[in-house]
């Protein structure tokens, strides 16, 4: 998964997108240093070009968590869910071996 992968140049533009948007909003949010500190950390994972599922999917959660509820956000926010999403199923783990 690395600076090739079509997936990581989406996951970078959703991020980028999202964290313009949220610094636009004027609306005074509880959460937004989480929001902000969380997209910082998800930029700086895809800059380095290999950004891990489980790590990409809490930060979603983090993020989704804070925004969530601000309906301006949603469209940016549910980009970048599509996004993260494209990046699969964790594998499961075998059992009994």
């Amino acid at each position: 998964m690395g600076t090739g992968d079509p997936r990581v140049a989406e996951l970078r533009a959703a991020v980028s997108r999202l964290r313009r948007e949220l610094a636009g909003h004027p609306a005074d949010l509880s959460d937004r240093a989480v929001a902000e500190d969380e997209l910082a950390a998800l930029d700086a994972m895809v800059r380095a070009g290999a950004p891990e599922v489980p790590r990409l999917r809490r930060s979603l959660l983090l993020v989704a968590g804070a925004l969530g509820s601000v309906s301006a956000l949603g469209p940016a926010l549910a980009d970048m869910r599509e996004v993260i999403d494209a990046f699969g199923d964790l594998p499961r783990q075998r059992t009994g071996d």
